[in-house]
């Protein structure tokens, strides 16, 4: 089981620098690369069929979109507020419980989602069936939904005029988090090469961006911005749809 200790030594690694940095909000910027990394792991692991390599390309093209938009938006701009305050709970403890709060929980997050990623690489390969051009579909599609709206997102940013107002253009129009919706569409689209055991990868990952660490986790530190409330009204939660008047 080579994968799984490679995605191990890169998470204490990347420990051993967060520590160093004072800063374990990096973890973020690894998210989508190490999907990449647990891939390509697979494919050199297992004898390489047509399906597990095309597979591997798709979680290549969306992980290191992904971990390039968040270490451009992010690094340099010191530690993410959420760790902050982790940090400030646990204290002088913190360089080394964030090992297994952070860094492990991440590890074992990863390992779980990439389930479908990875059954398609080791499964056998009997031909091309119509749930591969679904998944193609829908992974090609959730990475240009998802990245539509970060672009449209970065702009909105850029201007000086919109500072502190909320973005309601474009994509943003028709759901509250476009970025989050893209990347549920992507996990579902792998859940298609995979079996019925790989969908606990897509279930899982729905719950985090829904319920636990996307939507539910924003959306609870902009409630009390101005025109949240009103934006909240008007647009639909999750899944795209038409704007209330």
């Amino acid at each position: 089981m080579i994968t799984p200790l490679v995605l191990a030594g890169c998470m204490i690694l990347l420990w051993g620098v967060s520590v160093r940095l004072r800063d374990s909000s990096i973890v973020d910027v690894f998210w989508g690369p190490a999907f990449v990394l647990v891939a390509w792991s697979s494919v050199v692991e297992f004898d390489p069929n047509p399906r597990g390599v095309l597979v591997a390309s798709l979680v290549s093209a969306w992980g290191l979109r992904l971990g390039i938009y968040l270490a451009r938006r992010n690094l340099g701009h010191g530690e993410d507020k959420r760790y902050v305050a982790m940090r400030g709970r646990h204290g002088a403890a913190w360089w080394w419980r964030s090992l297994f709060i952070v860094f492990g929980l991440q590890g074992v997050l990863v390992w779980v989602v990439s389930l479908p990623v990875r059954t398609a690489i080791v499964s056998e390969f009997t031909g091309w069936a119509w749930t591969d051009l679904l998944g193609v579909v829908l992974v090609i599609g959730g990475i240009l939904f998802e990245s539509v709206g970060d672009w449209q997102l970065s702009r909105f940013k850029a201007d000086p005029s919109n500072k502190g107002s909320i973005m309601n253009r474009g994509l943003w129009r028709y759901t509250r988090h476009p970025n989050y919706f893209g990347d549920f569409v992507v996990w579902w689209g792998f859940g298609a090469f995979g079996n019925w055991f790989g969908l606990i990868g897509p279930v899982v990952m729905s719950v985090l961006l829904i319920r636990v660490s996307g939507k539910a986790l924003l959306e609870a530190g902009m409630k009390g911005r101005p025109g949240f409330a009103e934006y909240e009204k008007a647009t639909s939660g999750f899944f795209p749809w038409w704007p209330k008047a």
